[in-house]
């Protein structure tokens, strides 16, 4: 927990190391911001502290026009939890709320709809609901300044219920009609979608982006990826299923920042673009990027913790902020690594399908467990547990159970369980069984271990290299 003298140090002194991880409020302005707010500082007597927008929205804040808190990278606490707060922080994230309410959250949970609601609240000021809207709100205003789309279109596009609803939660959330909302972005703004939608994807901290996409680059199937351009003037891009539809992404290896945050070290962004079959699809894309780029990580505290230890410390010190990548499909990231690659590629050309509109390269969807479902051998025992729910793989799977189920499954052994463990369910502190003559990972790297293991290969593929 962060004492308010260290929230209001960060308010101080602008820190942007604390974007995302809690909100302020003042109560004399009736706005809310990122700790990194370049506003006046407000006096300490008139401000008040939240662990997430929705709640500051909740208690009748609307979001500072200066900072943007509704862009700030995730609190690095969701992806670390493996509580029902956590889980259900990530589920949010992906638009299960808005795909199937409450009460489809908390099945997924197995908790009741009230036991849900209760706990959310209690620790993060808000309930599921709130927290849902908070996010549709960005995505709303993401869409309202970046396309052209007529407003009724994004308001159900968002995740609204009606028109109504979402006036009346952009006018709460930013003090403006969507219209004026509209206004205020850039004249450069696209005025269709076939080019697809542009996003900034917010990180805290440095960012070591060319081991993440030397990783991509080397997994890459074709059909359904493709890495472009010399390394560090990379993009990637691929095909992804979604619930309503198919989409194409891309994002630029290039990291952004302004130049007070680069020179801090304090963060900045990746440029992506996301082509959607349905727009609804918005927001799980997003998701589904934030993990596979690891973007809601906290370089801070891993890069401390690490760092402390003689084998890691020069690793650390020549890539600080380095990331653990993810996977921008979770169930088609553990067929792979037990298919393997050249086995994978098969799979992709007996069953993947077609995208409706084919971008360059791109051409194909990884097939889905319903898809391999036929196939022989442990292929098809995985995606047949993946395809019937014995075997869940989505953000808010318990991540104990999940591997349980997988070392019951033929054909997968103690490395591979953990492979998906440490990708699929993004989980920061695997650790790899060791084979004789090798050294166990030590309890101190606790609770990095994935991020000590992306130190050791990326260093092993340097020397490879030279």
């Amino acid at each position: 927990m962060i004492d308010e003298d260290t929230r209001y140090e960060a308010v101080r002194s602008r820190d942007a190391r604390f974007d995302g991880e809690f909100f302020f409020a003042v109560e004399t302005t009736g706005i809310y911001c990122r700790p990194s707010c370049p506003a006046v500082t407000p006096k300490r007597k008139n401000v008040r502290y939240y662990a997430t927008a929705a709640a500051a929205q909740g208690s009748g804040f609307r979001a500072c026009r200066r900072c943007r808190p509704d862009a700030v990278p995730g609190s690095a606490d969701w992806n670390v939890r493996a509580d029902v707060v956590g889980r259900a922080m990530r589920m949010i994230g992906d638009g299960v709320v808005d795909r199937e309410g409450v009460a489809g959250l908390a099945v997924r949970l197995g908790y009741s709809a009230r036991q849900v609601q209760r706990q959310l609240t209690i620790e993060l000021g808000a309930g599921p609901v709130a927290l849902a809207r908070a996010q549709r709100a960005h995505t709303a205003r993401v869409l309202l300044q970046t396309t052209g789309l007529p407003i009724t279109e994004i308001a159900f596009a968002a995740g609204f219920a009606s028109v109504r609803q979402f006036n009346d939660t952009i006018r709460a959330v930013y003090a403006r009609t969507p219209t004026e909302l509209r206004a205020e972005a850039p004249a450069t703004r696209a005025t269709a979608t076939a080019a697809g939608i542009p996003l900034r994807l917010a990180h805290r901290g440095p960012y070591q982006a060319r081991p993440l996409f030397d990783t991509l680059a080397r997994e890459a199937l074709d059909g359904v990826e493709e890495m472009t351009g010399t390394p560090g003037a990379r993009i990637y891009r691929r095909t992804l299923r979604l619930p309503y539809g198919t989409g194409v992404v891309s994002v630029d290896e290039r990291t952004r920042s302004t130049p007070a945050s680069r020179a801090a070290h304090h963060g900045g962004w990746l440029d992506a673009r996301i082509h959607l079959t349905d727009l609804r699809d918005l927001t799980t894309a997003v998701g589904r990027l934030r993990r596979l780029f690891d973007l809601d990580s906290d370089p801070y505290a891993i890069d401390e913790r690490l760092g402390a230890d003689p084998r890691l410390a020069p690793l650390v010190a020549a890539r600080p902020g380095l990331r653990a990548p993810g996977a921008a499909d979770p169930d088609e990231l553990a067929v792979r690594l037990l298919a393997g690659r050249a086995e994978s590629a098969r799979l992709v050309e007996r069953y993947a399908k077609a995208v409706d509109a084919p971008c360059g390269t791109l051409t194909h969807v990884f097939p889905s467990p319903d898809d391999l479902a036929g196939e022989p051998g442990p292929v098809g025992a995985l995606a047949t547990a993946l395809a019937d729910g014995a075997l869940r793989l989505d953000p808010g799977a318990d991540r104990d159970d999940a591997e349980a189920a997988l070392r019951a499954l033929p054909g997968v052994d103690a490395r591979t369980a953990a492979l998906v463990r440490m990708r699929s369910l993004a989980d920061p502190d695997v650790a790899l069984p060791h084979g004789p003559g090798q050294q166990p990972v030590p309890d101190t790297w606790r609770p990095w271990r994935t991020y000590a293991q992306q130190h050791l290969w990326t260093q092993r593929q340097l020397e490879q290299q030279s």
